[in-house]
């Protein structure tokens, strides 16, 4: 073989398992959600499928005549990347949740075998191309480097461009598609006939691809981050439920802004009429908008109010105007990026409310935890301002204890409300849910917050004080050079 189509193939398959590792996050995130272990899953698949694809495919090598092999393995390899989608599909809609041995199952499942056979490619064509032993060297060498080129630019290109303008599933077939068509030429190429591949190999793509174009796909509407999709609640006509990969993330009527389903929605509800009683106006930093539940609440019931959201996906923020009613007005303005960069486009000293609902999956983002980041929401209030924060944790709940220790370093003030019973002993499993964090320099008017709860006929419990202290029980801090937050978080048992 020549030894530019010899190189033009290793970079080809070994760009093609790399875009599928980038694109298996989004494949995966409508039933495991996007977490470091989702990540972590896909990353030591691939790389197994990798390790073994080399083994064996140069063992296939040395037994067989390597013309045979290498148009076979890119057609069984776009073949086997037809049915990621549906392998997903089918163990994901029944292992539904986040746990690291569901993440596992399905990456196995689905990606393991593409990314074998598509690497089997290399040591297929290194074996034809070594003519000479003197040159093992630099054969292997040349087409190693060229491999990595490959796997790069798959990597760059899907990335940066592909997961952000093309949905993808399309992408993935495509891929498919390609691979299919690139192993029957070369196949016949090599072979010299049109014959090379046979018909169980064409059946068996075929069907691949049916199955491919038959999955049912979950979402509504994909993002660079999210599949998304809107649902009518039954029980009210005017109810519509926001849906972020596997959580139920905002909760809208459209009838009704002031409606707040959640509950702990309902608690930030309660802090904020103890901090602005009688309806008055605040001036509000929104950390993740979602379905604009509280901009459209504060609009209602705060007359006066302004709202500025800091949220990452720009589908969401169409999504609110377009298909959730939001109505614009100049009291709500939106920031679009990432909430950690975007917080320094505000004006320091000019809110006196801060609502922090930034969610990935079911953490709080990382990097949206830390002493330093809350240090600039402190630098983005007013003297006497609050800051109210959901955070979700079960079991231990290690990862609230180490946010309220994050957050007391920064704020002189800090209290949590959750449900009655949550805060028992740490060995305690079972307990936990979602905790509002509730943190100011001005003391909090704990009092008022509960009379708000038992007005909502909710009876709730809110820790602060020694209390907290001994809650909080020396949790480490989370700082932007140690927030092991998917570490510390213990999801839903039985998730």
């Amino acid at each position: 073989m020549p030894a530019i189509p010899a190189a033009v193939l290793v970079f080809l398959s070994s760009a093609a398992v790399l875009v599928l590792e980038i694109l298996a996050a989004r494949l995966l995130a409508p039933y495991v959600g996007v977490t470091l272990e989702v990540y972590t899953a896909i990353i030591g698949t691939i790389l197994a499928g990798i390790a073994f694809g080399s083994w064996w495919g140069g063992r296939w090598a040395d037994r067989r005549d390597p013309r045979q092999l290498i148009g076979p393995f890119l057609v069984v390899g776009g073949a086997l990347s037809f049915i990621t989608i549906p392998v997903i599909d089918a163990l994901g809609t029944g292992l539904r949740g986040a746990g690291a041995f569901t993440t596992v199952v399905l990456t196995f499942a689905a990606f393991f075998a593409p990314a074998t056979v598509l690497t089997a490619v290399t040591p297929a064509i290194i074996k034809l191309e070594l003519a000479d032993l003197d040159q093992t060297g630099r054969v292997v060498g040349r087409l190693s480097a060229v491999g990595t080129a490959g796997a790069i630019i798959g990597t760059f290109v899907t990335g940066f461009i592909l997961v952000a303008e093309v949905p993808t599933r399309p992408t993935i077939r495509v891929v498919a598609g390609f691979l299919v068509l690139l192993g029957i030429g070369t196949a016949a190429w090599l072979h010299g006939s049109r014959r090379a591949t046979s018909m169980g190999m064409i059946v068996a793509v075929v069907v691949a691809g049916v199955f491919s174009f038959a999955a049912r796909h979950p979402c509504d509407y994909e993002s660079a981050y999210y599949c998304a999709r809107i649902e009518v609640d039954p029980d009210n006509p005017s109810g519509r439920a926001l849906w972020l990969d596997t959580l139920r993330h905002s909760y809208v009527d459209l009838d009704d802004p002031a409606h707040l389903e959640f509950t702990y929605i309902e608690w930030f509800g309660d802090v904020i009429t103890a901090v602005a009683p009688d309806g008055a106006s605040v001036d509000a930093l929104h950390i993740g908008g979602g379905g604009y539940t509280m901009p459209r609440y504060l609009r209602a019931e705060h007359e006066g109010s302004t709202s500025t959201v800091l949220e990452v996906d720009p589908l969401l923020v169409e999504l609110t105007y377009d298909e959730l009613g939001l109505a614009p007005g100049d009291d709500i303005e939106t920031l679009v990026g990432d909430a950690r960069l975007t917080l320094g486009a505000v004006e320091p000293g000019t809110y006196d409310l801060v609502v922090n609902d930034a969610f990935g999956g079911v953490s709080v983002p990382w990097h949206l935890a830390t002493r330093e980041f809350l240090g600039q929401v402190h630098d983005a209030t007013t003297d006497d301002a609050v800051m109210i924060a959901n955070v979700i944790d079960y079991g231990p709940r290690d990862f609230l204890r180490s946010y309220l220790a994050t957050t007391a370093t920064v704020f002189d003030h800090v209290a949590v409300l959750g449900r009655t019973g949550s805060f028992g002993d740490r060995g305690t499993r079972g307990l936990g849910g979602n905790f509002v964090v509730i943190a100011s320099d001005a003391p909090l008017p704990i009092a008022d917050i509960e009379a708000a709860n038992r007005r909502g006929g909710r009876g709730d419990e809110v820790l602060s004080g020694s209390d907290l202290e001994v809650f909080t029980g020396g949790a480490p801090v989370l700082t932007d050079d140690f927030a092991p937050v998917d570490q510390l978080l213990t999801p839903l048992p039985d998730a």
